[in-house]
């Protein structure tokens, strides 16, 4: 058996210094271990012995989508629907105060999809309660090409729902049976609410808004400092003054040049214009 490739020093500078220039990902020296653990593997389905070859395959302009790859294994944590709840409370509490002609969220860094479709279940509850308006939306964007993909088909395993209410379940989900056992997809009256695409959070952002809620939970932790505040200002730029902005509720309050008035832990308004 081939042995496991081993990250060496210069070649961990080499990854970090790449990461940085072309996703803005920060890996500081503790994370060593981290990229080994999660790249190794891809080595060895490569057939590749060392971590320099990998890292020049990637670096070169004509790499075969391989860089993506490595940005994906190195971005995806674990997700699950109604992570951080207080958020999702706040959320409709605010929403029904306002009676926003239409609702448009934004979940900036969506991943395989929870926080967004969990968003949509949550929208149209309180659509169908009368608490906001029936038109709403949201948006998921994320680097990976990988989780969006995912994301579009919409099937995830049960424990993802754990914190999915029956009720909810009934409402919003179909459940697998036979070969499919254990896996749940979103109905298609509430994926059809919700749309994907690819977004580079380091790069200038189109005109994709404006948005009335964004969260950008969980994924400011890959940033440095001046990294957090270019990104939080840039999808700042999307969200309608007044709006509701989220970011991860351990991630306290970042840095921007955006004026933000704080809600509740992890939760801020935009100020106005």
């Amino acid at each position: 058996m081939p042995a496991i490739p081993q990250l060496s020093e210069p070649a961990f500078r080499g990854f970090t210094r790449l990461m940085h220039e072309t996703a803005g990902l920060s890996f500081p020296d503790t994370k060593l271990p981290l990229i080994n653990s999660r790249l190794a593997p891809r080595l060895q389905q490569l057939g590749l012995a060392r971590f320099e070859d990998y890292l020049e395959m990637i670096s070169r302009p004509n790499d075969g989508g391989e860089l993506q790859v490595a940005v994906d294994l190195l971005t995806t944590n674990e997700t699950y629907f109604f992570r951080e709840p207080a958020h999702y409370e706040l959320l409709a509490e605010e929403l029904t105060r306002r009676r926003l002609p239409s609702v448009s969220a934004w979940s900036a860094a969506s991943s395989f999809g929870d926080e967004a479709y969990s968003t949509a279940m949550l929208l149209a509850d309180l659509a169908t309660q009368g608490r906001i308006s029936p038109s709403w939306q949201v948006l998921g964007t994320d680097i990976s090409d990988r989780v969006l993909r995912s994301a579009v088909q919409a099937i995830y395993p049960e424990d993802r729902l754990r914190h999915v209410t029956m009720e909810q379940r009934r409402r919003h989900c179909l459940v697998g049976e036979g070969a499919s056992a254990g896996l749940v997809q979103m109905h298609p009256r509430l994926s059809e609410r919700v749309r994907f695409g690819q977004l580079n959070l380091c790069r200038p952002i189109e005109d994709i808004g404006p948005f009335d809620v964004i969260f950008l939970r969980n994924v400011l932790i890959y940033f440095d400092t001046a990294t957090k505040r270019e990104v939080v200002d840039r999808v700042l730029t999307q969200l309608r003054p007044g709006g509701l902005f989220f970011i991860g509720i351990a991630e306290g309050r970042v840095a921007c040049n955006t004026p933000l008035t704080p809600l509740a832990p992890g939760a801020f308004i935009k100020g106005q214009a």
